[in-house]
C-alpha cells in the first residue's frame, strides 16, 4: 500500500498537525506521497516543516506547459473519464452557484494529480479538509486516479455544506475521518443515511511524550496564547479578561504566540488596556520553542469564536497545565469543564474573566486539572493511537465509529474541595 497525502498548501505553521499525522503513519511502516496544490506563501520558521516543503510535489508550480502537456493526455489517452470529469466539475459549479474558473483549475489541477499519482504508484488518496483538495482528489478519482478518503476538520470548511459539495464528496469516498462527534453530526446532516456508515472518528493527536517534561510541582501566574491572530480565535476578549485579572493579580503576565492580519490592532489594545508591561507577542515560533514555552506557562487560554477540536489545547493538556476555552463545535469533547479545565461560553468576557482569576488564585487546582488533562489526551489523543487506527481504515479492515477506550479516573472527577 503506498498512500498519498493531498493538500491545499503544505506545510502552514497552523496544520503542523498534518505532519505529526504523516510521520506517525511512517512509523506504521507506510509509504506516503506529499502533493499541494501551491506552497504556503509566507515564511516557514519549524525546521520540521521546512523538512516536510522539500518533501512535498506541488502541483502548480511546474511551467504553463506542463499543466498544457495533462490536458492534452488526459484529452488524447483518457477522454472517455475526461467527459465524465467535466460533467462533475459542471455538478460541482452547478451546487457552488458559480466559480466557473476555479473549478475548471480544480479539473486541471485534478489532472497533473492522477499523472503523479500513477507515475509514483499510489494507490490511495487521502486528503485534509474538505475543500479544494478533496475536490481536486474526487476528480483525480473520476478521471481513474485511486479512490480517495478526506479528512473534515471544520469550522470553516462547515460554514457553506452544500456549496463545497460536502454530501457527493461523501458519497464518492471509500471513507471520511471526523475530528469530533460534532463534526461527524454536521457531516452526517448533509449527506445521505446510506454513507453514515463511512464516517469514523479519528483524532487529531500529539506525542505526548514530547510535552510535560518537568515535574509540575508549583502554578503560577504566566498565561499562554497559541494560535493565529486573526478574528475567529477571540483575542481582544483574552486581552480584556487579562486586563481585568490583573487589577487583582498584579504579578500576572501574558505571552501571545502567533501572527496574522489582527497583531498590530491586538497590540495597539493592549496598550490602551495598560498591559503592553506584561504582555508579549512572540510572532511565530518553531514547534520546539512552543513546547518550552508551554513548559514554562501555567495555563493557557483559546477564546475562539469557531473552532474544530485545536491541537494547541491538546499540547497544553499534555503538558499539565489547565486550559480554558470556548464552548464551540468538538472542544466540549476535548475539555471536561472544571475536570481539565474550563469550558466558557464564546464571547463572554465575563466569565472567561472569572476563570481566568479562578486558575491565577488557586495552584492546586491548576495542578489538579493539569493531571487529568495529561490523562485525557494520553488515553484519546496520542496521534501513533490514531495512526494505528487510520492505517486499519486505509486497508479497510476497521470496522465501528473508532476503537474502544478506556477512561482514566482522573478525568473522570476533581478531589470534591475544587468542586464549586
Amino acid at each position: 500500500m503506498k498512500i498519498g497525502y493531498v493538500m491545499n498548501s503544505y506545510p502552514m505553521v497552523s496544520t503542523t498537525f498534518i505532519g505529526r499525522e504523516i510521520a506517525a503513519l511512517e512509523r506504521q511502516g507506510l509509504s506516503i506521497n506529499r502533493y499541494a496544490i501551491r506552497p504556503w506563501p509566507h515564511r516557514l520558521v519549524d525546521p520540521g516543516d521546512l523538512a516536510e516543503q522539500a518533501r512535498t510535489r506541488y502541483l502548480l508550480t511546474g511551467s504553463r506547459s506542463g499543466l498544457f502537456k495533462a490536458l492534452l493526455w488526459e484529452t488524447l489517452r483518457n477522454p472517455v473519464r475526461l467527459v465524465r470529469a467535466l460533467r462533475q466539475t459542471l455538478r460541482l459549479i452547478g451546487n457552488a452557484r458559480g466559480g466557473v474558473v476555479r473549478h475548471v483549475a480544480y479539473l486541471v489541477e485534478a489532472m497533473v494529480l492522477h499523472q503523479a499519482t500513477a507515475a509514483d504508484g499510489v494507490t490511495h488518496l487521502h486528503a485534509h479538509f474538505s475543500t479544494n483538495s478533496t475536490t481536486v482528489a474526487m476528480l483525480s478519482e473520476v478521471l481513474g486516479g485511486p479512490g480517495y478518503s478526506f479528512t473534515i476538520h471544520g469550522p470553516d470548511e462547515l460554514f457553506q455544506p452544500l456549496e463545497l459539495s460536502l454530501g457527493l464528496k461523501i458519497a464518492r469516498a471509500r471513507f471520511v475521518a471526523c475530528i469530533s462527534h460534532f463534526c461527524r453530526s454536521q457531516a452526517m446532516l448533509f449527506s445521505d443515511q446510506a454513507h453514515w456508515h463511512k464516517l469514523r472518528l479519528v483524532h487529531c493527536g500529539v506525542i505526548p511524550a514530547q510535552y510535560g517534561t518537568r515535574p509540575r510541582d508549583s502554578h503560577g501566574k504566566h498565561v499562554l496564547f497559541i494560535g493565529r491572530l486573526d478574528a475567529v480565535k477571540g483575542v481582544p476578549l483574552l486581552l480584556q479578561a487579562f486586563a481585568a485579572a490583573r487589577a487583582r493579580h498584579p504579578q500576572a503576565r501574558l505571552t501571545v504566540v502567533g501572527d496574522g492580519p489582527a497583531r498590530k490592532a491586538l497590540e495597539a489594545q493592549a496598550a490602551a488596556l495598560g498591559i503592553t508591561d506584561a504582555t508579549t507577542f512572540t510572532g511565530y515560533r518553531a514547534q520546539t520553542e512552543v513546547a518550552a514555552l508551554l513548559e514554562e506557562a501555567d495555563m493557557l487560554v483559546l477564546p475562539s469564536f469557531a473552532e474544530g477540536v485545536p491541537v494547541v489545547l491538546m499540547e497544553a493538556m499534555a503538558s499539565r497545565i489547565p486550559v480554558i476555552a470556548s464552548q464551540v463545535a468538538g472542544v466540549p469533547e476535548l475539555v471536561q469543564d472544571g475536570v481539565s479545565g474550563f469550558v466558557v461560553p464564546a464571547g463572554d468576557v465575563e466569565t472567561l474573566t472569572a476563570r481566568l482569576e479562578r486558575l491565577l488564585s488557586d495552584p492546586d487546582l491548576c495542578r489538579c486539572m493539569g493531571a487529568a488533562g495529561r490523562d485525557k489526551v494520553v488515553a484519546e489523543y496520542d496521534v501513533d493511537h490514531e495512526a494505528a487506527w487510520l492505517l486499519t481504515l486505509f486497508q479497510g479492515q476497521g470496522t465501528g465509529l473508532r476503537p474502544a477506550l478506556s477512561t482514566p479516573a482522573a478525568m473522570m472527577s476533581l478531589p470534591s474541595q475544587y468542586k464549586s
